[in-house]
């Protein structure tokens, strides 16, 4: 039975409690994140190491990362996703905590790539377990809250994180692995009876296996979420988080507190976005969402590149809020379709996908800042967006239709 999306003002009622669960602790792990990350490459300064040192601390994180999801896909088939998830969990704590404790330059590196291979097993089990528990016709508005927990508590982490920092710089490390804590605390408790079993008779997926990553890259639905995935990782991970400050200044100049507002106004829109599209993507599909998604992404870089004011500027930002809240629910719900909610190689291609954006976008619009223009380099942007809204374009619908329902 169809509900009407605005039949519920609480975002999870009668989605399965795993959701609000795996949802706080989504949470945890991005506010710890979030303090942590401004002490990050200044307590590696304080080893006497370069600018270039110092900001490996950062990369080897995202790098291990990268490198371990396929890994973290396949432990998840065989091991389970709660227990991938615990590890994980524990993992990141305990490597950030002795990250903390550091005395030299090299093991803060080791630690923090330890780290890495933890947010790979989190993450992947994480959002594979989040679509197995969940009906088809609530992956949309289940990843819709959980990636609303995720954000929120990536806002609120900075707030904490820089006044801390100032207070101390080992600090903020043992606060990150309190925060891990409580969330592997909350994990391990309230998931630990989870009846996956009873879940999946429910959804009508109880008789599905793990699908492997080859059938799912036989579908061009899963492509088209692998590509603006990608290009979510690109845009929004990377170039907005790196380039816009240097465009506010350099560019456009202004002061800094431009870049703040700018960052928060598109984390307010997609924060505002997230929920209401994820109902939208259950009940009126997923393929317009996504083509809206990207399309919004697209207009998001050419909005950027041509900004020559503030409020185009601001503008530029509130567009790439929308595209990410679009492209998040939409892309999540139509992996979940392809999978049929089972599959752990398949979620950590599609995650790969976003931190390979997110790596390679800054490099790219970073040299192409350099050698020519930030215009140029918006552009390039704008240009994956619209690349992977091409992606789209034939792909099918994968929302199964309920029988009181009408396809639209």
């Amino acid at each position: 039975m169809s509900r009407p999306a605005g039949s519920t003002r609480n975002p999870f009622r009668s989605l399965p409690p795993e959701v609000a669960v795996l949802t706080a602790v989504a949470f945890s792990v991005a506010l710890g994140f979030g303090i942590v990350a401004p002490a990050i490459p200044l307590f590696a300064k304080d080893f006497g190491v370069s600018n270039f040192a110092a900001g490996a601390v950062v990369s080897v994180f995202a790098l291990v990362r990268f490198a371990s999801a396929p890994v973290a896909g396949r432990l998840v088939d065989r091991l389970g996703e709660r227990l991938v998830l615990a590890s994980g969990i524990g993992i990141v704590g305990v490597s950030s905590l002795l990250a903390g404790l550091s005395h030299s330059y090299v093991q803060l590196l080791v630690l923090r790539g330890v780290g890495g291979f933890g947010s790979a097993m989190f993450t992947v089990s994480s959002f594979a377990l989040l679509l197995r528990v969940v009906a088809p016709h609530e992956r949309g508005r289940a990843t819709g809250v959980y990636q609303t927990g995720f954000l929120l508590g990536g806002i609120a982490g900075p707030a904490f994180g820089g006044p801390l920092t100032a207070w101390s710089l080992r600090a903020p490390f043992v606060v990150y692995a309190a925060t891990l804590l409580v969330a592997g605390a909350v994990a391990t408790v309230f998931l630990a009876r989870t009846a996956l079993t009873e879940h999946e008779r429910a959804a009508g997926t109880a008789d599905h296996v793990p699908t492997s990553l080859g059938t799912a890259l036989r579908s061009s639905a899963y492509r088209a979420a692998v590509a603006n995935n990608f290009a979510v990782g690109w845009a929004i991970f990377g170039v907005r988080a790196s380039l816009v400050p240097l465009f506010v200044v350099e560019g456009l100049r202004l002061g800094p507190s431009w870049t703040g507002a700018g960052l928060v106004l598109s984390a307010v829109v997609q924060a505002l976005v997230l929920i209401p599209a994820g109902r939208m993507v259950d009940s009126r599909g997923r393929r317009p969402f996504l083509r809206a998604g990207a399309a919004f992404a697209l207009a998001a870089g050419l909005t950027m590149a041509f900004a020559g004011s503030a409020p185009l500027f601001l503008v530029g930002m509130a567009l790439y809020g929308t595209g990410s809240a679009l492209l998040g629910v939409s892309t999540a719900a139509v992996v979940g379709d392809v999978i049929g909610g089972r599959g752990g190689a398949p979620v950590a291609a599609f995650q790969m996908a976003s931190d390979a954006g997110a790596f390679i976008g800054p490099l790219v619009a970073g040299v192409l800042a350099d050698a020519a223009s930030f215009e140029v380099a918006f552009l390039a942007t704008a240009a994956v967006s619209g690349l992977a809204f091409v992606t789209t374009v034939a792909m099918p619908e994968t929302r199964a239709v309920a029988r009181d329902t009408v396809a639209l």
